[in-house]
């Protein structure tokens, strides 16, 4: 599929995943699962046979450049996207969108987050192939995973039942409260966000220009910047104004012609302690380890220390323990919502920690 291109989302910083994401050295770029491969790493592997590595594009944080230019060596410099700040996801997929288009202008675009996992990789590529033949139509199309319970800290599809494989949508919703993601369950026509799109770049330049047309004059007027000299500077510029906003509340909620993909992928978003315990083997004892570790009386605890370092854990519950770098956190499962406090307060004690 040479007019088939990748836009590799790895700018986060990824805050829940504390101590092991920090501030200058995120998630994605970090072998999260134990398997030997940074999340980016598997990213872009797990496009193999459908997406050449020269239509492979990262947009990043510009501190970031040369640790994606390290982990993904095959990259030349044009295919890693420098981002002067953060501004979600509508202008770091605009970015990417305008520049493969001065080269590429009729090209399909798969865009897909650096820090997700994919169990499931066969299935993943056959419901990434449909939707590109979906997006061949002028449409927007995302990958809707099946939910297995009524999560609240994912986004919702609503989709028109149908024999088709790509579903009509019909409503997003966003992070809904317990009470309406258990009605979303029990409806059987809602799925999971995966934060997935695919789309041709004429479809994508149409929408973006009628929801979000000042982002689009922006970098439409970077044309004659892309793959010059110029371009850095002219992205500084336009970031420097630009509106911050998701792909999502931006486009992809008020365009009206949306397609959904369902997908059973094994799919995790990954963005907290707790998404990992959930998916890794676990012991006799229900626990998750991964260094040097003896365990006592220990039961339901995803513990993770580096391995030069024997660690002795006798009597938890239910816990986290993280060890990376400078910095040991010890915590309940169920309280790790405090985990971005923790990362505020040892940031006030020493820059170092965050």
């Amino acid at each position: 599929m040479k007019n088939t291109f990748l836009i590799i989302m790895a700018g986060g910083i990824g805050t829940r995943f504390w101590p092991i994401s920090r501030s200058t050295n995120p998630k994605q770029f970090h072998d999260v699962l134990g398997v030997g491969k940074t999340m980016l790493q598997q990213t872009a592997e797990r496009f193999e046979g459908i997406i050449p590595t020269e239509n492979i594009y990262v947009v990043t944080s510009a501190e970031f450049a040369d640790i994606v230019q390290e982990q993904l060596p095959f990259l030349t410099p044009d295919q890693i996207l420098k981002e002067p700040q953060r501004r979600n996801t509508a202008p770091c997929i605009a970015y990417a969108a305008y520049k493969i288009g001065k080269k590429h202008p009729h090209a399909k675009l798969v865009v897909a987050p650096a820090d997700h996992v994919i169990l499931k990789e066969v299935a993943f590529q056959s419901k990434i192939k449909m939707a590109l033949h979906a997006a061949s139509e002028p449409c927007l199309v995302t990958l809707g995973i099946l939910p297995t319970r009524p999560d609240t800290g994912y986004g919702y599809i609503q989709y028109l039942p149908s024999e088709d494989e790509a579903k009509t949508v019909k409503t997003f919703t966003e992070k809904p409260n317990v009470e309406l993601a258990e009605a979303f369950l029990e409806s059987g026509d809602y799925v999971w966000n995966a934060g997935i799109f695919i789309f041709s770049i004429p479809t994508f330049k149409r929408e973006l220009n009628k929801h979000l047309s000042r982002m689009a004059e922006q970098f439409e007027e970077g044309l004659i910047h892309y793959y010059t000299a110029g371009e850095e500077d002219f992205i500084r510029k336009v970031y420097a104004v630009c509106k911050s906003v998701s792909i999502d509340n931006g486009v992809m909620e008020k365009a009206q012609e949306v397609k959904v993909i369902l997908a059973d992928i094994g799919w995790s978003d990954l963005g907290t302690w707790k998404s990992l315990y959930e998916i890794k083997e676990k012991d006799e004892n229900g626990n998750v380890i991964e260094g040097q570790v003896m365990v006592f009386e220990t039961e339901k605890c995803i513990i993770k220390t580096p391995q030069h370092k024997l660690v002795v854990i006798h009597g938890l519950d239910n816990f986290i323990v993280a060890e990376h770098g400078n910095a040991l956190m010890i915590c309940p499962k169920d309280q790790e919502q405090q985990v971005k406090l923790f990362v505020e307060e040892a940031t006030k004690l020493d820059q170092s920690f965050s």
